[in-house]
């Protein structure tokens, strides 16, 4: 897809702000090709617009990325619900600086994004703009298009759904990355011992084929279930593709350390983890779905604000 490239003086504020409305808006729709689609859609609206009677740049362009992610998420619910086997978001490939704001790095992390799905999309732009940009709620009520008192309700909704389901854990990163080389290293040698020492107990495994490629159609749960399917997988074949040619890199996956699989003539799946309070995997996000990994593919790294 060709992106915007603003060149003009009186573009500049939209190239200033891109880096933000791409941040807004794959938060608010948890694919970085709808995401990509809007920011050149804002891009439209931003030409069009008569910019001398913009006073604020950075609250206009939000307004419109916000509302256009919106409705984009309206238009994709049902394809949504009817998704074959549980839907993930989109995966990216993340740069230091992401990782390294462990805030940043939270909220665009796949376990949050998850979550994110079950909200309205009303109440999953008020939380992004709220509780990951720090917007006031008179800047989110003018961006989303709603009184004051309901962007409030809508804010208090969302991070009650939130905190009730994705417990916020202080996790160290060199500790997660070491984990994350640990599984990988048991999983391809077939070591179930030491898989069962790095996952929790209540470990459950996500897989999102969409229908494309044999995944799990339900989450795998549990300790045993889950070291097993893993500890199997240096021996399988693999969507066609036989164990010695699978590659895999360790990679920063959405602000956390993940793992992406190739075959030889293309990249095959991406792997994501969340951990407990002790360091254990306590959430394997697996996303196999051709359509979800172009933004992998490319080899794009995304420096999220």
């Amino acid at each position: 897809m060709t992106q915007p490239q603003p060149a003009g003086p009186d573009q500049l504020a939209f190239q200033q702000y891109r880096t933000l409305l791409f941040s807004v808006g794959y938060r608010i729709l948890g694919s970085a090709a709808d995401a990509e689609d809007a920011v050149q859609d804002a891009w439209l609206k931003w030409s069009a617009a008569d910019r001398s009677q913009v006073a604020d740049p950075k609250a206009y362009l939000t307004r419109i990325i916000s509302n256009l992610a919106m409705e984009r998420l309206r238009s994709t619910r049902h394809q949504r619900e009817t998704y074959v086997g549980p839907w993930l978001p989109e995966p990216i490939l993340t740069g230091p600086d992401t990782a390294d704001d462990v805030a940043a790095a939270d909220s665009v992390s796949m376990a949050l994004l998850v979550v994110l799905e079950t909200l309205s999309p009303l109440e999953r732009a008020v939380f992004v703009l709220k509780e990951v940009f720090a917007f006031s709620y008179a800047e989110i009520a003018q961006a989303v298009e709603r009184s004051e008192p309901a962007v409030r309700q809508a804010a208090h909704r969302a991070r009650e759904h939130v905190q009730a389901r994705r417990p916020r854990f202080s996790a160290d990163r060199g500790r997660q990355r070491d984990v994350t080389e640990r599984f990988f290293a048991a999983a391809k040698g077939g070591d179930i011992n030491t898989l069962m020492e790095l996952l929790s107990p209540d470990v459950t495994l996500w897989t999102d084929g969409g229908g494309k490629v044999r995944q799990a159609l339900k989450p795998v749960v549990g300790l045993e279930t889950v070291a097993g399917w893993f500890a199997a997988l240096g021996t399988a074949t693999y969507q066609g593709v036989e164990p010695g040619q699978m590659r895999a890199e360790l990679t920063s996956i959405n602000g956390g350390p993940g793992l992406v699989f190739r075959g030889p003539d293309h990249v095959v799946a991406t792997m994501t983890f969340d951990f407990d309070p002790e360091g254990r995997i306590s959430a394997i996000h697996n996303v196999a779905n051709p359509d979800k990994l172009h933004a992998v593919a490319d080899g794009t790294r995304h420096e999220l604000t």
